[in-house]
């Protein structure tokens, strides 16, 4: 098979029609440069130039080889850039997973400062709950994940990025949803509750038991989900209150009104970036940096 070396003594013999002004373009002698074109010739099985004592012209096969090997040495030298800037993190790819109420809060944040530290880079978002998050992570297929905490897994670092309060998710006509005061905790005992999954939504299930044990209340869990969504849906549909992070409010669901609710913290729903801490995709180092721009959190080798 022919080389780049080959094809590019070939382009410059093409261009210039002879092997003295080629090989000095070059920056090499005449004689190396003549027998790359009959190795070259000898591959391919045909002759490229007509050579005389005054001349040099390509023939028919060489006019045509000429528009193929441009190409060729085009790909080539895009195919090598390609990999100098993705060895740089200037372009390639960086997979993203959030979870469904993320979408109205850091998501776009994200997506901005990927937009600006990575313009060449495609940003690959993949929907998923904070557990399958963190096992693919650690798996590799994920680079960044908008996760909830606690992230406790060794080969992984977390950093904080947003606190919200909870608002309550009221059936439209509900009494809690007419009354001229907010609700307060003490509000939904007895009162069926949509609860969330205590495995794939662990983190909300957790938080909102501890809500509930806090003011000494004990709602009826009509239906466990893992999604905001879901919930909402059957909110809307009357099939019970729910309480969720502020940034549900964004989803504007038929029939849910959404009301503050009084809680010893204002803020208790935590969202936090994970990422594998021997990650070696060179996007993740930038994106990380302008995230943080004063105190940026970089990927390290694991312990």
């Amino acid at each position: 098979m022919f080389t780049l070396s080959q094809l590019t003594g070939f382009i410059a013999v093409a261009e210039e029609l002879h092997f003295g002004r080629a090989a000095a373009r070059l920056r090499m002698t005449q004689p190396p440069l003549s027998r790359q074109i009959q190795l070259l010739e000898t591959e391919l099985g045909v002759l490229l130039f007509n050579r005389t004592n005054r001349s040099v012209e390509l023939t028919r096969a060489g006019r045509a080889f000429l528009v193929e090997a441009r190409r060729l040495i085009r790909q080539a030298e895009h195919a090598a850039l390609a990999a100098r800037q993705v060895s740089a993190g200037e372009a390639g790819s960086i997979t993203v997973g959030f979870t469904a109420a993320s979408a109205y809060t850091a998501l776009g944040v994200l997506l901005q400062a990927a937009q600006e530290a990575l313009p060449r880079v495609e940003v690959v978002l993949r929907e998923m709950v904070t557990m399958d998050q963190l096992e693919a992570i650690s798996e590799g297929t994920l680079d960044l994940g908008m996760v909830r905490p606690p992230v406790t897994r060794p080969d992984l670092d977390s950093r904080l990025v947003i606190r919200e309060s909870l608002v309550a998710a009221l059936p439209a006509g509900h009494p809690l949803a007419e009354r001229e005061q907010p609700p307060r905790v003490a509000d939904f005992d007895g009162q069926r509750f949509i609860m969330y999954s205590p495995i794939e939504a662990r983190y909300f299930h957790e938080l909102l038991i501890s809500v509930f044990r806090e003011a000494g209340v004990a709602p009826v869990f009509a239906q466990y989900l893992s999604q905001v969504h879901s919930i909402l849906g059957l909110v809307g549909g009357g099939w019970g209150v729910a309480l969720v992070p502020a940034a549900a409010r964004r989803l504007r669901p038929d029939a849910v009104v959404f009301r503050p609710v009084e809680l010893s913290d204002p803020a208790p729903v935590e969202l936090s970036l994970a990422w594998r801490k021997n990650n070696d995709n060179p996007a993740l180092r930038p994106l990380l940096a302008r995230l943080w721009r004063d105190d940026p959190p970089t990927p390290r080798d694991a312990d």
